[in-house]
């Protein structure tokens, strides 16, 4: 099998793609860069451009209604990310009123992400062949009513149930959404409008923060401390009245142009399943990104889940508070949204200037990207037990690298993959990305942190021991603890209960917040790696 090369996207185009689509052919494609060869028994043949054929019609000017289908693209986007994140910014409340472990809490974003993930191949399959239009407004539709009826269930089984069944809509829409944008555009004008939509992914994770701290702490205005404790479930009440919104967009509003109509294939005819997966097996540049993203959404999702609450405990357990435990979930939403209008933009900016020079741009810009955020997240870890503010700085910095990320590797997966493939592309990618990335993740998170429990020792509140002490590791003074065992937790008679109870519940993430670190090394070599394929 030959290897995959990736051209220069304004010297090559596809000529003609004969074999299973039953003489449909694909016109010039000068979106982005070109695939020269893949398997599946469809032939591509790359030519120089140029000749008799006609000129994308991604080119010319962005029309009305493309502008207006972006805008109902990029408001759904916004609110399938405020809708995953208000979970995390009212976890402390959801933890109280179910009486739940960390574990628990953790299996909330996993379970939701993995029948997201499940769920994915079979809206991709759905999305080549079928409207899609109509698929996204029934997935919204679903999610928009499980969240709501989510927020009314009395226990944590059947929460749990809500928020996999939100698992299920949401993957409706994040399938099909970037390849009707790569049906209307191509080339630079296709990256640009792929940064507006996916700048849309940390700011609405941001305002999920926001949204769901903030109308809990409305409802809990004027309330008893037993009806307090439930007033968190208005925070998921929001987002089904936009979604209730989206669906009329969607349906009265959006239109979903042709397959392939801005690389003037309109008329291209779907595979097979089976020759689409083997044509993704076998994609090496589609391969090596899908790994590597696979690492960005791992970090993305354990710290996104646990980041407020972990920087909330740290503002607890200081002696001199540098931050409101209160604002907490409000500030990082606005430092989440902040990073993402800076690093989703200059992620694609920095990919489309440096791709004219080398064409192995874009996967050397994810890579430098994760390898920068790994300082930057390391040193939030530590800060947030001393300074908040400045932790909060830091993670700023940590972000934008990390977003850096988002809209390339979507823009590569729609250049290397044909019209009639790409929602079954996004569906794969989706479905792997997620299966090793945040599916695991948070939970990952919550068993190392509750692993980790029985080991913490907590120092006296009014001594000036202030670092982690694991007891098979630190030995403390024999005035403090006479007698250590190896699973004891030590809390001193004069140390609060809630502030030892905030200290343990500080220290116990870190250690699981640890593996993401890692896990970045990892995505640097893998993006390495895709950046290293044989181009011709």
């Amino acid at each position: 099998m030959p290897p995959y090369n990736i051209q220069k996207r304004d010297s090559l185009k596809l000529q003609s793609i004969p074999g299973d689509m039953d003489g449909d052919s694909l016109r010039g494609n000068l979106s982005h860069q070109a695939l020269v060869a893949h398997e599946g028994g469809v032939n591509v043949q790359v030519v120089p451009a140029g000749g008799h054929d006609e000129q994308p019609r991604g080119c010319a000017s962005v029309t009305k209604t493309q502008i207006i289908t972006m805008v109902v693209l990029c408001y759904v986007n916004l609110i399938n990310y405020m809708d995953r994140m208000t979970v995390a910014g009212i976890l402390t409340d959801i933890q109280k009123s179910y009486k739940i472990n960390d574990s628990k809490a953790g299996l909330l974003q996993t379970g939701f992400v993995l029948t997201y993930m499940v769920m994915a191949p079979l809206f991709g399959y759905l999305g080549d062949r079928f409207s899609r239009k109509y698929l996204m407004a029934v997935g919204v539709f679903f999610w928009s009513l499980t969240t709501l009826i989510g927020s009314y269930m009395p226990s944590y089984e059947l929460f749990l149930m809500c928020r996999c069944f939100v698992g299920i809509g949401e993957a409706s829409y994040s399938t099909i959404a970037p390849t009707i944008i790569s049906d209307m555009f191509v080339k630079d004008i296709r990256s640009t409008f792929l940064a507006v939509f996916y700048i849309l992914i940390p700011v609405g994770s941001g305002l999920g923060y926001i949204i769901g701290a903030e109308v809990t702490n409305l409802a809990k205005i004027g309330l008893s401390e037993e009806a307090a404790a439930e007033a968190w479930r208005w925070g998921l009440r929001v987002t089904p009245v936009m979604g209730l919104i989206a669906v009329i967009l969607i349906l009265f509003v959006m239109v979903d142009p042709p397959r392939g109509e801005s690389e003037g294939g309109e008329h291209l005819q779907a595979t097979s399943f089976w020759s689409d997966l083997v044509y993704l097996a076998t994609n090496k540049s589609y391969v090596w990104s899908t790994l590597a993203f696979t690492m960005v959404t791992f970090v993305a999702g354990a710290l996104a889940f646990w980041g407020p609450l972990f920087v909330e405990s740290g503002v607890k357990i200081q002696a001199i508070p540098t931050a409101s435990a209160n604002s907490v979930a409000f500030v990082f939403g606005a430092v989440a949204m902040t990073a993402g209008l800076v690093g989703v933009p200059l992620g694609s900016f920095t990919g489309q200037k440096l791709r004219k020079r080398w064409d192995f741009a874009d996967p050397a810009v994810c890579g430098v990207g994760l390898l920068l955020s790994f300082p930057f997240i390391s040193a939030a870890m530590y800060l947030s037990e001393f300074n908040t503010k400045a932790a909060y700085a830091v993670v700023f910095f940590g972000q934008v690298f990390l977003n850096l990320n988002w809209s390339i590797v979507s823009d590569i997966v729609l250049y290397i993959i044909i019209p009639t493939r790409r929602s079954s592309a996004e569906a794969f990618q989706i479905l792997f990305s997620h299966a090793f990335g945040d599916a695991i993740s948070p939970y990952l998170v919550g068993v190392v942190s509750d692993a980790f429990n029985p080991l913490i020792v907590v120092p006296d509140h009014n001594s000036t021991l202030t670092t982690t002490t694991v007891s098979q590791y630190i030995t403390l003074p024999s005035t403090m603890v006479p007698d250590l065992s190896l699973n004891s937790t030590v809390i001193p008679t004069d140390a609060p209960d809630d502030w030892a109870q905030d200290y343990i519940k500080f220290k116990v993430p870190k250690f699981g917040l640890i593996t993401c670190c890692v896990v970045q090394v990892l995505g640097v070599y893998l993006h390495s790696r895709s950046s290293c394929l044989p181009r011709r």
